[in-house]
């Protein structure tokens, strides 16, 4: 099979959570057959394996429309995309897109990195299902992240396409130093974004009743945010890193209670899989992905009750119970792998070619 894989949402730089996802996956995939990269900038090329690649315009161009006209030329049999919009006009391949939640439908504001035509436009996409609909029964088949959004797909009847399950996973490394009995002290760990669904002003007002702990908030923030939050925690106990390499943010997560999250949606919670990885507690929303992710080894707490997120964290101070999901969490995390996730894309990809059904 001549594969191509979509890697022009990789950032270069540091990673977000589909850059990581698209990375991640192509290394995995690219131990089980030859694949083709597809990049929009050489520098992409830092962040992503040593493999084949062809450039052609960005995802936010207006020439991503017209993907078939750079592609076509190289004889693929099938691309994939880890996004659902790339364009599909005229195309001789086969082509699978990938649907990683459906946040933006209930939580319209758009991620604050893309230009403001594209913002706009991200906004009327989502305000209807027919778009989506239409672009996805484009493909030939979808693949998701997880089970939640393979139901949540089925359930708003988005496409009539076989659907392949690849889901995330951790790419932490743990130090080799790390055991069971490290330092462990009265620090609590938010990995994310500060977009609205993310909630993170639970956890900062919540910290206030949870004066012997301190809250890192390890992703990069606006000085509007940060003073924002600063209005809300009269503690004083939040940390602002305002971003953090993969070393600096396993430096903090190893040494920490529990790794929290109030989100009121997700269509995965890669930083989930990455404490727990680490045998570190996750406090989390009482929210379906997140059981599907941490299982018996989360705690959980409705989202928009921060007495109840106060309440889990010092459950984790029970004699016995964090040792016993800090052993759980390792158990569990185990299950997530990118190359479990691969070779059930690459299962999935092959079925898309042979025309042979795909099982879920």
């Amino acid at each position: 099979m001549k594969l191509f894989f979509d890697c022009r949402a990789v950032r270069w730089g540091t990673h977000d959570g589909i850059s990581r996802y698209s990375a991640n996956l192509v290394r995995e995939l690219s131990k089980l057959t030859p694949v083709t990269m597809i990049i929009n900038d050489e520098r992409q090329l830092a962040m992503l394996p040593d493999l084949p690649w062809i450039r052609t315009p960005a995802m936010t161009s207006a020439k991503d429309t017209l993907m078939a006209r750079y592609l076509n030329p190289h004889h693929p049999d099938l691309v994939f995309s880890p996004m659902q919009t790339m364009g599909s006009l005229g195309r001789n391949y086969k082509l699978v897109l990938t649907v990683h939640d459906l946040i933006y439908y209930t939580h319209r504001t758009p991620p604050r990195n893309l230009p403001q035509a594209v913002r706009a436009l991200w906004r009327l996409y989502h305000l209807v299902w027919w778009p989506q609909r239409m672009l996805l029964n484009r493909a030939d088949a979808v693949a998701a992240v997880s089970r939640t959004t393979i139901d949540l797909i089925k359930r708003k009847h988005l496409t009539t396409r076989p659907l392949i399950l690849a889901p995330n996973a951790s790419s932490l490394e743990a130090p080799p130093a790390m055991g069971a009995d490290r330092a462990r002290e009265k620090s609590l760990v938010y990995m994310g974004s500060f977009m609205p669904y993310k909630n993170v002003e639970t956890l900062v007002t919540a910290m206030n009743d949870l004066p012997q702990y301190t809250l890192h908030l390890m992703s990069p923030m606006t000085p509007e945010t940060q003073e924002r939050f600063r209005a809300l925690n009269s503690a004083d106990n939040i940390v602002v890193h305002n971003g953090a390499t993969d070393a600096e943010y396993v430096s903090v997560l190893q040494s920490a209670t529990a790794l929290v999250t109030a989100s009121f949606d997700e269509g995965f919670g890669i930083p989930l899989v990455e404490a727990m990885a680490l045998g570190v507690p996750v406090v989390v929303s009482d929210i379906r992905i997140f059981h599907e992710i941490a299982g018996d080894s989360g705690t959980y707490f409705r989202p928009t009750d921060a007495t109840a997120f106060v309440t889990a964290v010092q459950s984790l101070e029970a004699p016995g119970r964090w040792d016993a999901l800090s052993r759980s969490s390792l158990a569990q995390a185990a299950t997530w792998s990118w190359e479990r996730s691969a070779a059930q894309l690459w299962e999935g990809l092959q079925a898309v070619v042979e025309n042979r059904t795909i099982s879920e």
